[in-house]
């Protein structure tokens, strides 16, 4: 009879855990060699733990970004390299009192949350405890502001239809919106999971759309986000902390005072389509150089574009064409910002077909005016833009972002009481 213990063509299990050991014997003893080496030559346990200590990489799992203030977190808040939005219908059954007790429900479990604490009915509490700067923000559509029975803002309506829209019921609308997000992509993970059991008896899932940005450390905090076609997206943005920013962001009266608009819009980014394109004709449709994203005109990414500037040839240096010119409504005399904060998105590409992947962005804006701000710039770029070449808006919402709330207040308080 033959066994594999006794088999003479091969050994033995006891024979392998025999010199597994030895082997693990050996390996201390080049280990203690080793150490043995450090010590003579000066460099001990505790200097290499120390050295290793000043060489390891800042990590930002502890981070914390305050839930409680004046205006939401999440919104003036550096952004980080994970975010998730998500879009929710209320429930047929849920009337005024029902939508308080959510909000409640939210604030609770978010205040905890971006405090690196787990919610009170969090069966994984080990998974709240690294916020990496987490910040919750909501957004409420028409169709709660209707259920809570108060007035809604005159702009909080679907965006018109625009000639270059192909929209998806999966990524349009919504009565509540949350935007979860933090520089782990499991934090924001957990922290959605427990948002959406506190509002699933309320609400049903509309869409889901996760989107990235670049990792801690890659680039230097405050730079300007690079979308999936290379360009630097947002440029022109306000800089945060700064009375401009307020002006351009924050509603100044009535009842969402401290508040402000959100326009959330998933484009399709044509990847393969801009693969065939050389650089020359990627940068005119944009109006900027690709490296460092400075205007065609010269000078860097915050210099001021000199739209009289022509060619030897006597053509614009930027293009009427151009996004940058469209958006800055150069040539309508007209001069409106927003304050843009997108992500990227990267999935599978279909099956059956040739692309190579379905990608694009999550276009995020936030403005104090949307009718005077957002859609101006909107209906000029339907109008006349080269990037349209290559991009298609497949989804869109628009939310009323309420202001802050103090501890002991659920958010959107001021607004529903």
């Amino acid at each position: 009879m033959t066994s594999e213990d006794s088999s003479p063509a091969r050994p033995g299990r006891r024979q392998l855990l025999r010199a597994g050991s030895l082997g693990a014997g050996a390996l201390g003893v080049g280990a203690a060699s080793i150490g043995l080496d450090r010590t003579l030559s000066g460099r001990g346990a505790s200097g290499a733990s120390a050295s290793a200590s000043a060489a390891a990489p800042p990590l930002h799992g502890g981070e914390t970004v305050p839930f409680h203030g004046e205006h939401q977190a999440g919104i003036e808040t550096p952004a980080p390299a994970a975010a998730t939005f998500v879009g929710l219908d209320l429930r047929e059954e849920v009337d005024r009192e029902g939508v308080l007790r959510m909000l409640r429900l939210l604030t609770d479990d978010a205040a905890r949350l971006t405090r690196g604490e787990p919610p009170l009915a969090d069966t994984e509490p080990e998974m709240a405890t690294q916020p990496a700067a987490l910040t919750v923000t909501v957004g409420f559509g028409r169709g709660l502001m209707e259920r809570a029975e108060r007035a809604a803002p005159s702009w909080l309506d679907p965006l018109p239809p625009f000639g270059i829209d192909e929209l998806q019921d999966e990524f349009t609308g919504g009565d509540l919106m949350l935007q979860v997000a933090a520089e782990d992509p499991v934090t924001v993970s957990h922290a959605l999971r427990m948002l959406l059991k506190d509002a699933r008896a309320f609400t049903r899932v509309r869409w889901v759309q996760p989107g990235f940005r670049r990792s801690p450390g890659i680039v230097a905090p405050g730079s300007t986000m690079r979308n999936l076609f290379g360009q630097l997206d947002g440029s022109a943005n306000p800089a945060t902390g700064t009375p401009h920013f307020s002006h351009v962001v924050w509603i100044e009266e009535g009842p969402f005072a401290g508040g402000t608009s959100m326009v959330i819009r998933r484009i399709r980014m044509d990847m393969d389509g801009w693969d065939e394109v050389d650089r020359t004709a990627r940068e005119q449709s944009t109006g900027t150089r690709l490296d460092d994203g400075a205007p065609l005109s010269g000078g860097t990414e915050t210099s001021a574009a000199d739209f009289e500037q022509v060619s030897a040839n006597g053509f614009p240096v930027i293009g009427e064409f151009s996004h940058m010119r469209r958006a800055r409504g150069v040539d309508d005399g007209e001069h409106q910002e927003i304050f843009r904060r997108p992500y990227n998105y990267d999935l599978a590409p279909p099956p059956g077909g040739g692309a190579l992947s379905e990608s694009g962005q999550i276009f995020v804006s936030f403005q104090a005016d949307l009718l005077g701000q957002f859609l101006p710039i909107q209906q000029r770029l339907d109008t006349l833009d080269l990037l349209n070449r290559w991009t298609t808006p497949i989804g869109s919402a628009v939310f009323a972002i309420p202001p802050g709330c103090a501890e002991g207040e659920h958010i959107g308080e001021t607004v529903l009481r």
